[in-house]
């Protein structure tokens, strides 16, 4: 019962999961219309769905770039989402002082990657009592996140989820280094693989990040033969139009398809 999320009757622990939204909330309308479409795709392929937007973005690539809506305005929202469409929700969290209100909201709150040595953060967000999901930062090797668990565990959160996103690999460019999902998972946790942001190109375009989606199935299908525990993906309807990593999302019209690889992968792993 670590990982459950009793008002949804879901458990992280069970079965393949996912964690899937835009990258930032662009608005009221976009923000109902996701989570609405990737609860019924989800629901479709039986596959337990948390949905995800960040209320503020605050790690982008140019001053200029759009952030999000903040965090009271934000939470608010994802509220609202989580009362009337009836799906978990997730969020980024970037100080401490964050940490208590998006607790009393979202039911897993998000370390992101450059953050994830953040030890203040790490402690408000396990002191919260949610589930914590920490993006393993592309500077640190995947047995670098026993630390991690340890800084959770110690503030007495057990609660914990770790995720893969790339390792920094010369400039503008990530690699997946398949080793960390068993190296991971050795710490008692659920492994999560963030797909897209592997395939993000840290501002590989000057003043924002560019991508390569068009790899998304191929890192998807690999990821689940190699045993993960979840993925994430940032999913779109309009990816060229994104405000926030537009370039590395997938377009919402091709996850029906890619979740039903996915699921015949985890049946093939079942059976061995």
């Amino acid at each position: 019962m670590r990982y459950s999320i009793p008002d949804f009757g879901l458990d992280l622990s069970r079965d393949l999961f996912l964690i899937a939204g835009p990258c930032v909330i662009e608005s009221r309308e976009h923000l109902f219309f996701m989570a609405s479409e990737l609860k019924k795709i989800a629901g479709a392929c039986r596959v337990p769905c948390v949905f995800k937007a960040s209320y503020d973005k605050a790690n982008r690539t140019s001053i200029k770039s759009f952030r999000g809506p903040g965090i009271r305005e934000g939470l608010n929202l994802l509220h609202e989402v989580r009362e009337k469409i009836g799906v978990p929700v997730l969020s980024d969290v970037h100080e401490p002082s964050h940490c208590e209100a998006a607790g009393k909201v979202l039911d897993i709150l998000q370390i992101p990657a450059f953050l994830s040595r953040q030890t203040d953060l790490i402690v408000a967000a396990a002191q919260t009592g949610k589930i914590v999901n920490v993006k393993k930062g592309q500077f640190l090797a995947p047995w670098e996140m026993k630390n991690v668990v340890e800084k959770m565990r110690e503030a007495g959160n057990e609660r914990l989820l770790l995720n893969e996103r790339g390792a920094s690999f010369g400039y503008n460019n990530l690699v997946v280094d398949f080793r960390s999902f068993p190296i991971m998972q050795s710490f008692g946790c659920p492994v999560v693989f963030d797909v897209t942001h592997s395939l993000q190109l840290p501002g590989g375009q000057g003043q924002s990040s560019g991508g390569q989606p068009q790899y998304i199935p191929h890192l998807a299908r690999a990821g689940v033969a190699a045993g993960v525990d979840g993925l994430f993906l940032e999913v779109h309807d309009n990816p060229e139009k994104a405000f926030s990593d537009g370039p590395n999302a997938l377009n919402l019209s091709l996850l029906p398809a890619l979740l039903d690889e996915l699921i015949e992968i985890r049946k093939c792993l079942k059976k061995t």
